[in-house]
């Protein structure tokens, strides 16, 4: 070894001998191969830490400069920085580029001429620091030509330094790391500019001079904390372990942790599940520095900043154990919590901000403060005997502030309480306050009309364990409310609570409390649904993530979350429990036309008609890559099924199917072989193979490594005619999905399924699913028996593929379903729909079911407070029920042809019915038997009605005349005149007939001769409803040309045109006053005139926050007044009922279905019945 060298180690030997610890210093030497293990062994025999280190110097001094160099870089791996900055200068030949800054290329020097010396501080005692001070004057000293004996004291220490900056470094840059005390930062106070780092803020207050405050953030971003962990394992970010990603996410972005971590690894780099699972246990004490750092365990770092606190203050710090995670608490909760004013509050949480125990987050004019996560697992591992006592502390704190009130949203603590005060009540085992709680419908309006109803789903679920300590039945009650009603519940403006929950079944606990809240709002006006009973929900969670139509949704592997994408452009991802929001990413510029999870869930894939195929963290949303090679809209994309290799297919109209692999920033292999647009592509259960679908009407399977055309498939084959040439058949080949071994491909094209063995191509079954709607899409349950087909008629269908029979029938969305996905195990599907809604389904539930239908077209007669409806149920079959008891009172068997309208006779002893193939029938209602049959017409019969003898039947078909049959005589009367088919005809006193059409006009027909009274040229376009006035005098009409008109039957001429409609006004009624008129359009919106002016008196239109949505849910369909005149009600996309006087909506009845047709309203205003577009009948009764 050089003497220089040799010199500097005599010289700062006791130094190094009371700093270091030997252990991991040697470690580093050994692998330099500057020391044996021998002689490693040597050092570990000593006794204590100074003996060791002094036993490694003397083996150091007998040997080379490379045991000196590697000596020196051990102390710098190790953190000892200033001991090495002892033993710098005595290093042969070292590079005079290290100290190079990276800004410009200039160095340190030229910022700071007089050096940058660096001293790691730590916690001190007086001892220690006068240590701290003798180094560091040595170090300055060393090229001194005087040698002086080291300081005795700090006082003495603080002179040399001040003197030795002044004169021989000036213009240096003094860095103190991690600085605990203000006493000890005085000692360094002269004349350089310091720079400090410490975890408290105040340690500035006592030295004089500018001070200029660096914020840094409370925790590094993922990517960083991957970088810096890459760095001390020497590894590419690419190259670390998978559980890499999840040690740093559990390091919640800590500095300390992540470098506490990186270093342990580097010694022990098979540890990375070992530590990981400290991390996620909370065990702290096992996670145990490897180098000189002041602290030996994690939890000793953490401790020591909370044990400089006074005692009283130790107790407050106690007090946040129970803050929630990463949540911004406001002062005011803190307030409520210690009984305070804000000022002492603010006070007391400033000291715990100045020794970094805290963070503040200024928001406005008040004061958020949080914990980093860490802290929080400490302070919660720390004090877990007491959190119980912690919890309840605070709930009882914030029911003694608001006693029996809720807090407003005006509060700044409002969203605290709503969102954490049932989290605390669980952790205090508060069980009766708890389930006052989350059993109170004033606490789930008012809850959800802040936060929506996935946070409330997601507390039934976390907190079961304490509600379900009686029984589950009320907890699943609630539940399953919320579940089956969110999407509701994020309307605008916010629906009633009260009705909704009175549509809950008698038996559910939801029910009984919104019967109690009903009957104690006087002068509010509800309704109970009477025939509820024989509703069954086969759905477990419906959600409105999106803002428009829904295109695709699927599971993760695990089950645990949903993604969705659609219309709106965005992609969402949530809980498949609670629906609870996790992502939401605007994620494209045009529609995104389908999404997909990585077999492992790390990543979600999305496809869009932007031609652009994105890649996703499922987790924080980053956008991983982009891909941009197709050239036209990218329809489908699917990864494989395998975890740990990231493959995905894509298809376009662009004719190609791509493959790519998400480690590469371009397309793998490009398939070509179809012929017109791609519409969907799935690998194989085993990712060998691609299967494509085309509008070119064929299927292709491909094999996934060479992109090689194994088979193609001719769809459209077994659709042509036998005089028909393939050529001329066009099919749209839509979905296709793999059977769970994959010997088998399900196809759908048109209304077919189509099931092929893969190695023969050989069609093994087909099944015709439906001759009204097309399949939009299919998906095999794993279990290879069930298939799930969604249908462009709002429904979806389950068929056994074995028996090729239909299992089941799924009725809920209101517009097409765009999809249909099994869970991974088949226990759920998830279908989604033009109508914004995704719905989940239980696979057992839905296939017990039963697939009962009505139409919409019904009769219904109110007689002797008994209310007797007459449907059309399943097509084919005539029901009369009694609406007060829903038991059905006869059913006819089966007709050969589809029934399309029905009707009721006054007295109730005859029922009549016309069919799709325009026979009429009249019947018995005492036993069904059929008394009369007519083949009145060649097309569909649209309506038919009785004349108050029940002699004569009038019915109207899709062309221009009505029959008048006297079905007992077996006579008939033909009305001929309308140049166009009959919308729709009504009844007057003396056998007279009024009757409008689409050609515009309405007419006054004699039904016993035949002939036309009156002619009233009324409109442009089509007339689409007729009213009578109470009196006989007037009627009115409305039209597709947005006009509504008043007429006098005696002069023959219009009274009023009302104008103002912006779309077709599709119904109106006359009030029985004789004073007003309603008119309702397609747009939503109902007007209220002045009979006797033709003024506009009232609009009667929903306010409704969410423009894309039509109000009333779409159409005007009918309208019905009270016998007082002051109430109307309407049907549309749902039922309303509204104050004539002031043209407010009184209530809404959200439907299961939409597009109600029509409401029959009871004399006395207190029934009501409907049905809607899924069959469902609603008998609803006044309260």
């Amino acid at each position: 070894m050089d003497v220089k060298s040799r010199n500097y180690l005599l010289m700062n030997r006791q130094a190094l001998e009371k700093d270091i610890k030997t252990s991991y210093i040697m470690d580093r030497m050994i692998s330099d191969e500057a020391l044996t293990l021998q002689e490693e062994e040597k050092v570990k025999q000593q006794n204590t830490q100074k003996e060791r280190a002094a036993m490694l110097i003397n083996i150091i001094l007998t040997k080379d400069n490379n045991s000196y160099r590697s000596f020196y870089n051990a102390l710098l791996h190790e953190g000892y920085r200033d001991l090495a900055a002892l033993l710098q200068d005595g290093i042969p030949a070292i590079s005079s580029g290290s100290r190079k800054s990276s800004m410009d290329g200039m160095t340190s020097y030229d910022y700071f001429p007089g050096g940058v010396h660096w001293i790691s501080v730590g916690k001190q005692d007086k001892a220690g620091l006068l240590i701290k001070l003798q180094n560091l004057c040595s170090r300055l000293e060393h090229d001194s030509t005087l040698s002086q004996r080291p300081p005795l004291n700090i006082e003495e220490a603080k002179d040399r330094l001040r003197l030795l900056m002044l004169r021989k470094y000036p213009r240096s840059l003094l860095i103190l790391d991690d600085v605990w005390d203000s006493w000890v930062l005085k000692a360094f106070d002269n004349q350089c500019q310091v720079l400090i780092t410490s975890r408290d803020r105040s340690v500035t207050d006592a030295v004089a001079g500018n001070k200029y405050e660096v914020h840094v953030e409370s925790g590094l971003a993922h990517e960083k904390g991957l970088e810096i962990l890459s760095l001390f394992v020497n590894m590419k970010i690419s190259e670390l372990p998978e559980q890499a990603n999840c040690l740093v996410r559990e390091c919640k972005g800590s500095p300390l942790v992540i470098s506490l971590i990186g270093a342990l690894l580097r010694d022990f780099p098979s540890r990375w599940e070992y530590y990981l699972k400290q991390l996620q246990n909370k065990q702290f004490k096992r996670i145990r520095k490897s180098s000189s750092y002041d602290y030996e365990a994690l939890d000793e770092a953490m401790s020591i900043s909370v044990e400089q606190l006074n005692d009283n203050y130790k107790d407050y710090y106690k007090d946040l154990s129970i803050l929630p995670k990463d949540v911004k608490v406001p002062t005011k909760v803190l307030c409520i919590l210690w009984d305070m004013e804000t000022e002492e509050v603010e006070d007391i949480l400033q000291e715990f901000v100045n020794k970094s125990l805290l963070f503040c987050d200024r928001n406005g004019k008040s004061f958020h403060y949080y914990l980093h996560d860490l802290q929080l697992d400490f302070l919660t591992e720390k004090n877990h005997n007491q959190l119980q006592e912690l919890h309840k502390n605070i709930v009882n704190q914030y029911k003694k502030y608001y006693k029996l009130n809720t807090p407003v949203p005006s509060q700044e603590d409002c969203m605290y309480w709503y969102n954490f005060l049932a989290y605390h009540m669980a952790g205090a085992n508060m069980q009766k306050e708890l389930h006052d709680l989350m059993f109170s419908l004033d606490w789930i309006k008012a809850k959800t009309e802040l936060l929506g109803p996935a946070h409330l789903i997601h507390e039934y679920v976390e907190y079961s364990s304490v509600l379900d300590q009686k029984n589950s039945t009320v907890r699943e009650n609630f539940q399953e409310f919320l579940s089956l009603n969110g999407h509701l519940l994020g309307r605008q403006p916010f629906p009633d609570i009260i009705q909704l929950g009175l549509c809950q079944p008698e038996t559910s606990e939801v029910c009984q409390q919104a019967k109690l809240h009903a009957q104690r709002e006087t002068g509010a006006f509800y309704l109970e649904w009477i025939n509820k009973k024989s509703l069954k929900n086969l759905y477990r969670l419906v959600v409105r993530p999106h803002r428009d139509a829904v295109y695709h949704a699927c599971f993760s592997k695990d089950r645990q979350r949903i993604a969705s994408c659609g219309a709106d452009k965005t992609l969402q991802v949530f809980k498949a429990e609670s629906g609870e929001r996790l992502l939401e990413i605007s994620a494209h510029d045009d529609e995104i036309l389908c999404c997909a999870f990585s077999a492992d869930g790390e990543f979600v894939a999305t496809c869009s008609a932007d031609k652009k195929v994105k890649i996703w963290n499922s987790r924080t949303g980053q956008c991983r890559c982009v891909y941009e090679e197709h050239t036209e809209q990218v329809n489908c994309c699917q990864f494989n099924n395998r975890s740990g290799q990231y493959l995905l297919a894509t298809c376009s109209n662009d004719t190609f199917i791509k493959l790519w692999d998400l480690n590469k920033k371009y397309c793998r292999n490009t398939m070509m072989g179809h012929v017109n647009s791609v519409n969907h592509c799935r690998f194989s259960p085993n990712d060998e193979y691609v299967a494509s679908c085309s509008t070119d009407g064929t299927v292709k399977l491909w094999e996934a490594r060479s992109a090689n055309e194994l088979k193609s498939i001719e769809i459209k084959d077994f659709f042509k005619n036998a005089d028909e040439s393939p050529d001329d058949v066009d099919v749209l080949v839509k979905c296709c999905s793999w059977s769970r071994n994959g010997d088998m491909i399900l196809v759908v094209a048109k209304n077919k399924l189509l099931l092929f063995d893969v190695k023969t191509c050989d069609l093994l079954t087909q099944v015709i699913v439906s001759h009204h709607s097309t399949i939009q899409y299919c998906d095999f349950c794993p279990g290879d028996e069930l298939v799930a087909v969604a249908l462009s008629h709002c429904s979806v269908e389950l068929w056994n593929i074995k028996s090729l029979s239909k299992v089941a029938y799924c009725r809920g969305h209101m517009s097409w379903v765009h999809c249909v996905t099994f869970s991974p195990d088949g226990s759920l599907f998830l279908t989604s729909s033009d109508d914004q809604t995704i719905r989940i389904w239980e696979t057992k539930k839905v296939c017990k079911s039963s697939d009962a239908v009505l139409k919409s077209e019904l009769d219904v007669v109110f007689h002797n407070g008994e209310v007797m409806i007459l449907a059309i149920y399943n097509q084919k079959h005539l029901q009369l029920i009694n609406g007060n008891t829903d038991s059905v009172v006869m059913q006819t068997a089966a007709q050969e042809s589809p029934i399309s309208c029905c009707c009721l006779s006054e007295d109730l002893k005859f029922a009549a019915f016309g069919q799709e193939s325009g026979t009429i029938k009249v019947l018995q209602l005492l036993d069904g038997k059929v008394l009369k049959s007519q083949e009145a017409y060649r097309t569909s019969v649209q309506h038919c009605r009785f004349t108050s003898d029940c002699q004569t039947l009038i019915s109207s078909a899709h062309n221009s005349v009505i029959q008048v049959w006297n079905w007992q005589l077996s006579e008939c009367v033909f009305l001929r005149g309308h140049k166009e088919a009959i919308k729709d005809f009504r009844l007057l006193e003396d056998s007279k007939l009024l009757s409008w059409s689409f050609d515009g006009t309405v007419k006054v027909w004699n039904i016993t001769t035949g002939n036309i009274e009156k002619d009233f040229p009324c409109h442009g376009g089509a007339v689409l409803s007729c009213a009578v006035s109470p009196d006989g005098s007037k009627f009115s009409s409305t039209s597709a040309d947005k006009t509504a008109k008043i007429w006098s039957f005696e002069s023959s001429s219009v009274l009023h045109e009302l104008k103002g409609h912006e779309a077709c006004v599709r119904c109106c009624t006359f009030s029985p006053n004789n004073k007003l008129l309603a008119t309702g359009d397609d747009k939503g919106e109902i007007r209220i005139w002045d009979i006797l002016t033709g003024a506009l008196l009232h609009f009667c239109s929903p306010v409704t926050a969410d423009e894309e949505e039509p109000t009333h849910g779409g159409w005007v369909t009918d309208l019905s007044f009270s016998p007082d005149s002051e109430m109307l009600v309407s049907s549309g996309g749902y039922l309303k009922w509204w104050n004539v006087t002031t043209g407010e909506s009184l209530q809404t009845f959200y439907t299961n279905g939409t597009n109600l047709k029509s409401i029959h309203v009871s004399p006395n205003f207190k029934v009501y019945v409907t049905v809607d577009n899924l069959g469902i009948l609603y008998v609803l009764q006044k309260l």
